[in-house]
């Protein structure tokens, strides 16, 4: 999608959101058996500034990690690969909070300071000449090409965020002296000491250029600013495994992964500003300085747990979070980079994701090349030190994630194209009583008593909000990677473990950060029901004015591992206390993070089922569901020698239930190969899961204008997409930074024209000059939003 950037001037201009056609090409799939298309995909890591050639000596048929900027003008220029494009990753900086020790002072202890590294950040140099014209700026956590650009947009353009670094430099200058520091030289003292800045600038990609850019810019500011630049594991450990007092980094140069489309944002907003979800400096571990702000908080759970009554209250939280955010400025945004990924141009099944492109869950099932049945995908990097492979504190960088994610089919994800949550294994009913309503729970309904160790029915007079229905028999009747059924005891044993790690005293003194974050999520469940032998009714204080938002937040259980693995990991972290699920609390107790492909820790749990196996351990409680017992000794037992079986065989304890199976892993020659799962029941084949490409967006008329004051003018726009589409228009005088007007442009005729009437009482307002006008085109059918800008012009 191309988006024209309006100019700072005086005057104004148009920007147009649009939404694309869908572009299906025609796909056959290569063949009718259960699973993905492809037999076998191979993961390998190449050096992406040696991608290209390893691309065109054949050593790859596909990239997971995008080009850099040249090498990708390069590669189109030649059009030997098929280059796919996507907005897949965000840039920002994240500014330490902390207080200094004593005798000292940390600038950005300074709300104010953080904010004027706002104007420190030259954005458009950033796209346009570290990118090279494939990124776009941003000032908050929203893209300009997502949908909830809509909700935001008109407080992003009132901010006065911009280049001007003069500006920056004089609030800078004045809170400097207010907190004491005087100037000598050009430099910032403290009590004697030059008051230095700790950068952290990552090495793989562009954000290097980026501390280099960002170095410059404070000691023009008169601060001592050093960088040390690292790669993705050094620099993770340093900033997000610290204590933000002990002052590692003042400054780190983030690059975030885009996983799926988002219509209705709700975790992005929460992860980025708000304390509680664990994403803030401090990252609500035990002991750590921990950066607050109870409002943030406050609106962040509400948006998170559906407090609203509509669609405008959603909104207006979220405005209000967005606000805050840029307010505080413990992130600062920098640009939406536009991630380019090569492949083959034989390669067919692809379906790119709109944000992340083809690091979704879709591609790689359907991909195949005609005359082979294996894939050859390359990486940045397979595994890494901080590469943990376990379902409950791990999977947190792209190179784990990008190849779980075909490992497992979870039971909801987000469309390609929509953003709106969709069954992918797991069917579902919603029943809603909300926004201002209760249903009744079934007093045989059951709840998790953490500390009791049993499963409790909640009684009578218990009421909800909304009831979901899961139907689970797609996973019932096919099997885990290792042959055993999969049945009703792995999702009710998942749901007590969550609710072990937020409220049982003991592991909550253990894994803090996890129990913390996940507490005001699983409040808001009031009972758990099964029926029959495949559906499970979950009852929860929950409202979304998209009924499948309800299911997604509703869904209980991922199914991502069998119930002996997560048991026996929970004994070695809880009991054995060998090991942790997160980082923090390996770190914390001298432990190892625990990562089911590494044989150290695969064979502690290994030992631990061993152990299971020879005391015909069931763990106690977990199983006994409403009077029904889900687990016997036979069943367990099972469960152990398979389990026991498949490391023996594979050297790894990563089993799960997707189209394939991990067969082999080997960090030290950073290789992952997977295998198609072909068991009969398997309930998808190849063609299942393929979509297409994304929309395409078009617009045409939108040129520019001329008003007289006090005379009414009108503008006619022709917006071509898929579904029902929609126009807004804000009217902008960018010298006063305010906003003149804003609406919803008319519909008429046929659906694609839109007509945007400008009333005399408002062009009567304006004084002669040229002002901006911004247009934002939507629809219903896809979750992306285009820009461009229109120039107005106010006679005399």
């Amino acid at each position: 999608m191309k988006i024209t950037q309006s100019q700072t001037f005086r005057g104004i201009s148009i920007i147009i959101l649009l939404f694309l056609t869908v572009f299906a090409f025609s796909y056959q799939p290569p063949h009718n058996k259960p699973g993905p298309a492809s037999d076998k995909i191979m993961f390998h890591a190449f050096d992406v500034d040696r991608a290209p050639l390893d691309l065109e000596a054949g050593n790859m048929d596909l990239y997971m990690y995008s080009l850099k900027t040249e090498a990708a003008e390069q590669l189109k220029r030649r059009g030997t690969f098929s280059l796919y494009q996507a907005p897949a990753s965000t840039i920002s900086l994240l500014l330490n909070p902390a207080p200094a020790p004593q005798g000292q002072l940390n600038p950005f202890s300074i709300k104010e300071i953080r904010h004027a590294m706002q104007y420190l950040v030259n954005r458009d140099f950033i796209a346009r000449d570290i990118y090279r014209g494939m990124a776009v700026p941003m000032i908050s956590h929203i893209s300009p090409q997502d949908f909830d650009y809509l909700t935001i947009y008109d407080i992003e353009r009132t901010s006065g965020i911009t280049y001007d670094p003069e500006y920056g430099r004089q609030i800078i200058a004045k809170e400097m002296r207010r907190a004491g520091a005087g100037m000598a030289d050009g430099k910032w003292y403290y009590r004697g000491m030059p008051v230095r800045v700790k950068i952290i600038g990552r090495v793989e990609d562009e954000r290097r250029n980026i501390a280099d850019l960002i170095r410059a810019e404070l000691e023009k500011a008169g601060f001592d600013a050093s960088i040390s630049y690292r790669p993705f594991a050094a620099a993770i450990i340093s900033v997000y495994s610290s204590d933000p007092k002990t002052f590692e980094w003042h400054i780190y140069t983030e690059g975030w992964g885009r996983s799926a489309v988002q219509r209705y944002d709700f975790a992005t907003v929460n992860q980025m500003y708000a304390p509680w979800l664990g994403n803030m400096p401090g990252w609500q571990e035990v002991g750590f300085w921990q950066y607050s702000h109870p409002e943030l908080d406050r609106l962040g759970k509400q948006l998170f747990r559906g407090e609203f009554g509509s669609l405008e209250e959603r909104n207006s939280l979220y405005r209000r979070m967005t606000q805050l955010g840029l307010d505080e400025s413990v992130r600062i945004w920098l640009v939406t980079a536009v991630n380019t990924f090569p492949a083959k141009k034989n390669l067919k099944g692809i379906t790119p994701d709109l944000v992340s492109g083809l690091r979704s869950p879709w591609s790689l099932r359907e991909a195949s090349l005609q005359g082979k049945s294996d894939l050859t995908v390359g990486h940045l990097w397979v595994w890494t030190e901080r590469t943990t492979w376990n379902p409950v504190g791990g999977f947190g960088d792209v190179y784990s994630a990008d190849i779980w994610r075909y490992l497992h089919d979870p039971p909801l994800w987000n469309h390609p194209f929509t953003g709106i949550p969709q069954p992918m294994r797991a069917g579902f009913e919603v029943e809603t009583a909300g926004p201002g309503g209760k249903l009744s729970v079934p007093p045989d309904a059951v709840l998790w008593d953490a500390e009791n160790n049993r499963w409790t029915g909640v009684g009578g007079g218990v009421r909800a909000v909304s009831k979901v229905t899961f139907d689970y028999s797609r996973y019932f009747r096919s099997k885990w990677h290792h042959d055993q059924p999969i049945t009703m005891a792995d999702i009710f044993y998942s749901i007590a473990q969550s609710f072990e790690l937020a409220y049982d005293r003991d592991k909550n003194r253990i894994e803090v950060a996890l129990g913390v974050t996940a507490r005001p999520y699983l409040e808001t469940f009031k009972g758990f029901c099964p029926v029959g032998e495949s559906k499970v009714e979950v009852y929860v204080d929950y409202w979304h004015f998209e009924e499948n938002h309800i299911a997604s937040y509703a869904s209980p259980a991922g199914l991502s591992m069998p119930w002996e693995i997560l048991a026996a990991m929970d004994d070695l972290v809880f009991h054995q206390r060998r090991a942790a699920y997160s980082d923090t609390a390996a770190s914390r107790f001298n432990v190892t993070w625990i990562s089911l492909v590494m044989d150290r820790d695969a064979r502690l749990v290994e030992r631990t089922l061993r152990d299971f196996e020879r005391r015909s351990y069931i763990p106690e409680g977990y199983f006994n569901v409403g009077g029904r017992e889900l687990v016997n000794k036979k069943d367990a037992e099972a469960r152990y020698q398979a389990a026991l079986e498949w490391f023996r065989d594979k050297r790894h304890l990563v089993i799960s239930n997707g189209p394939f199976y991990l067969s082999k892993y080997d960090p030290p020659a950073q290789y992952a190969e997977l295998n198609a799962f072909r068991d009969s029941a398997y309930p998808f084949k190849p063609g299942d899961w393929y979509f297409g490409y994304p929309p395409e967006i078009e617009i045409s008329s939108a040129n520019q204008i001329r008003l007289v004051p006090g005379e009414s003018a009108g503008l006619k726009v022709q917006v071509q997409g898929p579904g029902k589409t929609g126009l807004q228009y804000l009217l902008f005088d960018t010298a006063a930074r305010t906003v003149i007007a804003r609406g919803e442009a008319e519909q008429r005729g046929e659906p694609t024209e839109f007509y945007l009437s400008i009333d005399s009482s408002i062009t009567s307002k304006l004084f002669p000059g040229l002002y901006e006008l911004h247009l934002i085109a939507y629809s219903d059918a896809i979750a992306k939003t285009a820009l461009r800008t229109v120039d107005v012009d106010v006679l005399f």
